[in-house]
């Protein structure tokens, strides 16, 4: 099976295609370039490396969300045109489960951490379990929560945990004040999102048959836009 992989959630763009277990190429880029200068051209690069016509990809993989909507609107659009041209399925994957799944096989509960403004954290909780092979388990699905939340649930857990994502950074000095169990931070190469890893996840989600149709495929965004919340507070202060 070939997919092939988008994220663009974040700060870090990547393309990535993943055949028959085999990560055959993959580009990130991560130096704060839009991913609508930077999505295509990678694609292109990587097709033009492997001298490959990627349209005969299995299916067309994205991180849906949430992360930036400017990003999650020009991913989205980019693997909706190919999926569309290609007539090729779409495998949506929440870009939190994304995350934690790049720690594949971790002894420890992985907590990624985006920064999602306004003082809180698109995050969520899980933990690898084996059963005859390492089973991503869900403890509390992706949400948008504060980050006191969320500390308060590792706490309550009490397990160790590792944190990952672009929101350790902006949150570590809390973290470090209010986390009472035993926790690290992950790695460069696994603390950020990677189409790889969205690319290899959706190989199993196709194989349960959850795909969609360029048509049906959004973004998930988990929470309304700024632009969107100040319309709604406008519109219930003149109600």
């Amino acid at each position: 099976m070939k997919i092939l992989g988008f994220d663009s959630s974040g700060m870090a763009g990547s393309v990535a295609v993943v055949e028959d277990g085999i990560t055959k190429a993959e580009y990130i880029i991560n130096n704060k370039k839009t991913h609508s200068q930077t999505l295509l051209p990678m694609l292109d690069d990587i097709s033009k490396m492997l001298g490959e016509d990627l349209s005969d990809v299995d299916a067309v993989a994205i991180s849906a969300g949430p992360g930036s909507f400017t990003g999650l609107r020009i991913g989205s659009a980019a693997v909706k045109g190919l999926a569309m041209a290609w007539n090729k399925p779409v495998v949506s994957i929440p870009t939190v489960d994304g995350l934690a799944y790049g720690m594949w096989g971790h002894d420890r509960v992985i907590c990624p951490l985006m920064d999602a403004r306004r003082n809180q954290t698109y995050t969520g909780l899980y933990e690898f379990v084996y059963e005859d092979e390492y089973v991503m388990k869900t403890i509390l699905a992706q949400c948008a929560v504060a980050l006191d939340e969320i500390i308060d649930k590792i706490n309550e857990i009490g397990k160790a945990v590792t944190f990952l994502g672009d929101g350790v950074p902006v949150f570590e000095e809390q973290i470090k004040e209010k986390c009472k169990v035993d926790y690290s931070f992950a790695p460069a190469f696994a603390n950020r999102q990677r189409a790889s890893v969205i690319a290899t996840l959706a190989e199993q989600y196709y194989k349960e048959g959850r795909i969609e149709t360029a048509t049906e495929h959004a973004p998930d965004y988990l929470r309304l836009s700024q632009a969107e919340r100040e319309r709604m507070e406008q519109n219930s202060a003149n109600s």
